[in-house]
Formats: C-alpha cells, sequence, structure tokens
C-alpha cells in the first residue's frame, strides 16, 4: 500500500544554509505530501540569517528553522525517513548512521553559499542555491512516487540533479 507522506531529510555538514533551503522547500512544495527535516554531520548551531532572508523573499516559511546533529534521526523514536539528500560534498562522502528502514539517498550537490563574500555576493548565491534547489525539488515531487521501485527513484534522483546541472 503506498504511503500517504513520506519522509525526506536534507543533510549537509553545517545544517545551517543549503540543507535549511532544501527542507524548507520540500515541506512548502510537498503539499502536505512530504514531511521534511534537516540535519548534519558536524552541526553549526545556528541558522544562517540570509537562508531564512531567501526563503521569506519567496513566500516560504520556516518558524521551526533549527541547526540539528544527524544522531536525532538515527535516534530511537526518531521518524522513519524514506529519502535522504545530501546537499554538500563533504556529508556525501562521511560514514552516516544506520537509518531506519534503509531510506532511499541520493546526493544533489549545491556550491555552498554560507562564505560567499561579499555580502551583496552571498545573497545573489543563496538566490542561486534556492533556484537549484527549487528545481530539483519540484522534479522529484513530480515523480509518481508511489508507484516506484527504491531502485527507480534512486536513479530518478540522480539524472534529476545530473540535467538540473547541466542546465545551470
Amino acid at each position: 500500500m503506498p504511503k500517504s507522506i513520506y519522509n525526506v531529510l536534507v543533510l549537509c555538514t553545517g545544517n545551517s544554509a543549503r540543507s535549511i533551503l532544501g527542507e524548507a522547500l520540500f515541506n512548502h512544495l510537498g503539499q502536505g505530501r512530504i514531511r521534511a527535516y534537516s540535519a548534519g554531520s558536524q552541526p553549526s548551531g545556528k541558522v544562517n540569517p540570509v537562508a531564512l532572508e531567501t526563503l521569506g523573499k519567496h513566500g516560504v516559511t520556516q518558524p521551526e528553522a533549527r541547526s540539528k546533529s544527524w544522531d536525532e534521526f538515527a535516534a530511537p523514536g526518531a521518524p522513519e525517513i524514506d529519502y535522504i539528500f545530501t546537499v554538500c560534498a563533504s556529508a556525501a562522502g562521511e560514514t552516516c548512521p544506520v537509518w531506519i528502514g534503509h531510506p532511499t539517498t541520493a546526493h544533489w550537490g549545491i556550491p555552498d553559499p554560507a562564505h560567499v563574500e561579499p555580502m551583496s555576493a552571498r545573497v545573489e548565491a543563496f538566490e542561486v542555491a534556492y533556484a537549484q534547489l527549487e528545481r530539483r525539488i519540484k522534479a522529484f515531487l513530480a515523480l509518481p512516487l508511489e508507484t516506484m521501485s527504491a531502485a527507480d527513484i534512486k536513479a530518478a534522483a540522480k539524472r534529476i540533479h545530473e540535467e538540473a546541472a547541466a542546465q545551470e
């Protein structure tokens, strides 16, 4: 029986910028079909304010945004995750916790906007990261997840990233 809500975890090392954008976009665009979370392998402990400003400019709210460890999602009682997306190369290359339910994983590498200087360039870098994630997430949400195998979803997520990257 197909699920009615899929849980998505967006990972990055610091969980302060790209993964926060991804979590908010999945929740916003998923329209109740997706419940997204974000986490980091080495969370910074704070959300980058430019990430929240970027989301606000696009009418995407993320009132509960916080930088948190991926260990929260590997602990007993954590939500069972269906799909994991790494959005930075560091997190993609790290040894991850053992995830309950063995979720489907994909890597969508997005350049880090958090340390771009000067501030005007950082704001633009966040806009670029937002657009890159939005493009991929919309394409992923258009998939008939309910009728696809895990292998087909993994292949589709990889193809979505490759096609989007070729256009950017």
